[in-house]
Order: structure tokens, then sequence, then C-alpha cells
């Protein structure tokens, strides 16, 4: 198939090149057109319909240049980001590293970022009825007001985002994971809802928690308890790990930053457990990290998360990824006797797949 193709061809460029080469088509509008509705997969959540549950996550698209052309091709939904209020270049090059033996990535991007001023200009022009879109917002490296920027993105997003994720738990910029801690998060939370409901939206987009797949037991019942308190709408767990299996085989391993795709598929499968048991269910949660199959995305359904996200995995499968995962999650739904996904949401880990 051409975009199988393509997708051999872009995994022979550098990788930064392929990702900028991949998002320009994308843009253009020259991806795959495929229908993103699946009854039986669809769902409602805070008033919003999401014809299916596969996310792409933010990483891919930073400057929302082409959410329309990756719904075209079958996502239920796109987060674009992370976006900080100015321009910056983020850290130097090289800065993402494939490792292909592990179907993972490496990236210490930094949150590159053009800035709020063009993403708004772009999402200002888009067809709020052509899907759903998420925007995940982020601080400037040198800002010393870390407040002020995530306010300043949800002023700026608040009136065309979907959706609003705070991102505290990006490893590439220094200091930002320690947002993630009770006090600190108590602060950006009561911060953020204030804003948005300053904008005096007749429907205020939901506001949520992008965290760290690291964290010990007690940073997460914390987190928990800051969720529920302070009556967030939902968490994605999770982000980029900064451990290293034992089990990594590329040359690449050693590289600082972020460990994305396969090798981190188990340790955020027991984040997304765990924020499940701590928050009993109550809390919306986005499953994202290794996932690469519709048996993934069917665990993290199943141990609790209403929606799930791919980056990694898109890398090295390429679009043909959306179908193959949707379909495969169907016949699983249909194999264990759920009518539609949300009977599956927080059912329990199946024994086997």
């Amino acid at each position: 198939m051409p975009f199988d193709f393509a997708t051999a061809v872009l995994r022979r460029l550098p990788p930064e090149t392929a990702h900028h080469l991949a998002l320009r088509a994308m843009a253009l509008g020259l991806g795959p057109r495929r229908s993103s509705e699946r009854p039986r997969l669809a769902q409602t959540l805070w008033g919003r319909r999401f014809p299916n549950p596969l996310g792409l996550a933010a990483g891919l698209d930073k400057d929302a240049e082409a959410p329309a052309g990756f719904l075209a091709a079958g996502f239920g939904f796109v987060e674009v980001g992370t976006l900080t209020p100015q321009p910056q270049i983020g850290n130097p090059k090289p800065r993402l590293f494939r490792l292909t033996e592990d179907a993972a990535l490496i990236n210490r991007m930094g949150f590159n970022s053009r800035g709020h001023a063009e993403a708004k200009a772009r999402l200002a022009k888009r067809d709020r009825g052509g899907g759903i879109v998420g925007v995940n917002i982020g601080k400037n490296k040198d800002q010393t007001d870390t407040v002020a920027d995530y306010v300043a993105g949800v002023t700026t997003f608040g009136p065309l985002a979907d959706y609003l994720t705070v991102n505290v738990s990006s490893p590439n910029t220094p200091g930002l994971r320690a947002l993630q801690a009770k006090g600190p998060l108590i602060e950006l939370v009561e911060a953020v809802k204030t804003a948005r409901d300053r904008l005096v939206l007749a429907d205020p987009p939901p506001i949520l928690v992008k965290v760290a797949p690291d964290l010990s037991g007690e940073e997460r019942q914390a987190i928990a308890e800051v969720a529920l308190e302070h009556r967030l709408d939902g968490l994605i767990v999770s982000n980029t790990t900064v451990s290293r299996p034992d089990s990594l085989r590329s040359a690449h391993r050693d590289e600082a930053g972020g460990l994305s795709g396969r090798p981190l598929r188990d340790l955020a499968l027991a984040a997304l457990a765990d924020f499940h048991r701590l928050t009993d269910g109550r809390l919306l949660l986005i499953g994202v990290g290794g996932i690469e199959s519709g048996a993934d995305a069917y665990r993290r359904i199943r141990a609790g998360a209403s929606l799930v996200q791919v980056y990694s995995a898109l890398v090295y499968q390429g679009p043909g990824l959306i179908p193959r995962l949707l379909d495969e999650l169907e016949s699983l739904l249909e194999r264990d006797g759920f009518a539609t996904l949300g009977d599956a949401v927080g059912a329990g880990l199946p024994s086997s797949l």
C-alpha cells in the first residue's frame, strides 16, 4: 500500500526530518482518508461525542499544523502541542532517536514551539464540527512565573479547544515534573480552572493533567486526591519515562530524554490501573504509552481508560495502524460480550487475550 511504502521511506531519514515531512504531508491533505465512525466504540464524554476512542497523542503535531489531516485519517480525536506562550527552539539537535530494535523512541525536544499566536490563528480557522481537538499547554523554559504561562494557555486556547491538557510531566524542561507535587499542583489546578471560568464560555473545555509514569505510590495518591478534591476533568496517564529497562537493545538506549513506545507499555498500564483504583473510577482517564495494537488498547480500557492515544507506534506502523487497532478492539469487545466500549471501561484486566 502507498502509505506503508511512505512509512518505510520516512524511516530511512533522520527522525526529526521524517517527522517534519510526515506532518507537512498531513497538513496538505496527502494522508489517508477514512471514516472515524465506529458505532460500537463511540462515546459521549464531557458532552462531546468521540466517534472512536483512539487519539493522536501530543508531541507529533506540536503547532497545530495538521489536526484536520489526522482526523481525516480515522482518529477519534487529536491532541496538539505542547504549546508555550512564546516561541522557543527547544533543545539542541539531535534530540529525537529511534530505538528500532525496541520499537521505541527517545526524545529530548524541550517544548520546541512556535508559540501561542501561530497555533491560535490556525485553530481559529478550523471547522469545530470536523472532530475533537485538544490542546496541550506548557511553560517556556526561562519563565519564572510558571502559573502565568499555563493561565495564558487557558486564556488563549480555551475558546478554541475541545479540551485542555496541562502538561506537568515532560522530563525535558528543567523543574517541570516538580509541578506534580501536591502543593504546586493545587496552586496550578486552581489557577487554570479560574482562568477557564473567567472566559464565560457556553461550553467551557474540560481540563486534564498529564502525569508521568515514574511517580511513586505516594505521589500518585497525592495527585489522585488533588484531582478529586479540586474537580479536575481527567488525567492522561502517562508521559514518557526517564527509566531505562534492561531489555533495551538499541545503541541509542542511553540517550538522555523521555523513552516512549513498547518498553513503556507495562509501566504506563500499571500507572493507569493505579490511578483508576485511587480515584475509585470517578475520574475520566486517557491511557497512553506503548499502545501498538487493539489488545494493548483493550487492556487500558479494562484498566480504567475511556480513551487511548498513540504516537510511537504510528512512527513504526504508519497510518495503517489506525484501522487495524480499531478492528482488533471491536473484535475483543465482541469476544467478551461487551455491547459497547463504555461497558468495558474499568471492567478489570482480562486473564488472557
